[in-house]
């Protein structure tokens, strides 16, 4: 697609096509098994890959998993998961979430996963089950795509923000196909795991994970539909 182009629709339709991708995006969690091509796949990367970054300089790295690496990665990391104690000595490389949490980020944390494990029927007592569920990261979701992502440990800050609208785009090129995602900051805590199952090199920092596939319709899951806060709670206009 050539970057100067005119749109190939008109402008009304052109916004709502837009405005649909993002605001239909959802985190799937649970996915068919039908194929998703390699060439659906570098087609959402080659959109994906025109995300801004700082001075342009596109600090992404992304591994694609499909198959047997792809089932490899996961069986490591339930075995792991399997021996408390060896679990136990894992953690994130770096800090996504906060260290001390305040509302109304809390709440809206707490409102997300109470209403998934309503959802799958899993009581707030049920930490086995809690525990399985939350385990499913670990197998994409049933994605026959896994995404791993990683930068230059050379990179500050910046680069984090550069990356998120990398992976949005990624996420809204992948709906406008038809096909779901699930961005999943829970890898980082296997991210030794990840590095050498996938020989990445010592320069190479792992950001997150994401599950690519078609979303089934028919689990529950994937009715969570989560609320946004208005534009009014966090938008100020200075205009006077």
């Amino acid at each position: 697609m050539e970057r100067t182009a005119q749109s190939p629709v008109p402008a009304p339709a052109l916004q709502a096509a837009v405005d649909w991708a993002i605001v239909s995006r959802r985190s799937v969690r649970a996915f068919l098994p039908t194929p998703v091509p390699r060439d659906v796949v570098e087609g959402i990367l080659g959109v994906a890959r025109f995300a801004a970054s700082g001075t342009n300089i596109q600090p992404w790295k992304v591994h694609v998993l499909m198959g047997e690496p792809r089932n490899r990665v996961s069986d490591a990391i339930r075995r792991i998961r399997a021996d408390p104690a060896l679990d136990a000595g894992f953690s994130d490389e770096w800090a996504y979430y906060p260290r001390e949490w305040r509302s109304p980020y809390l709440d809206r944390r707490r409102r997300v996963g109470w209403d998934l494990y309503g959802l799958v029927g899993i009581e707030k007592s049920d930490k086995a089950a809690m525990h399985a569920q939350h385990g499913r990261n670990y197998d994409f979701f049933d994605a026959p795509v896994g995404l791993f992502f990683t930068v230059d440990r050379i990179m500050a800050q910046g680069s984090l923000l550069d990356y998120g609208m990398f992976l949005q785009s990624i996420m809204v090129a992948a709906c406008a196909r038809g096909l779901g995602t699930c961005p999943q900051a829970a890898f980082m805590k296997y991210h030794r795991v990840i590095a050498e199952e996938l020989a990445l090199g010592p320069d190479e920092m792992f950001v997150c994970g994401m599950s690519l596939g078609y979303p089934d319709p028919a689990r529950i899951e994937n009715t969570l539909v989560t609320e946004r806060a208005a534009v009014s709670e966090f938008t100020v206009f200075h205009d006077t």
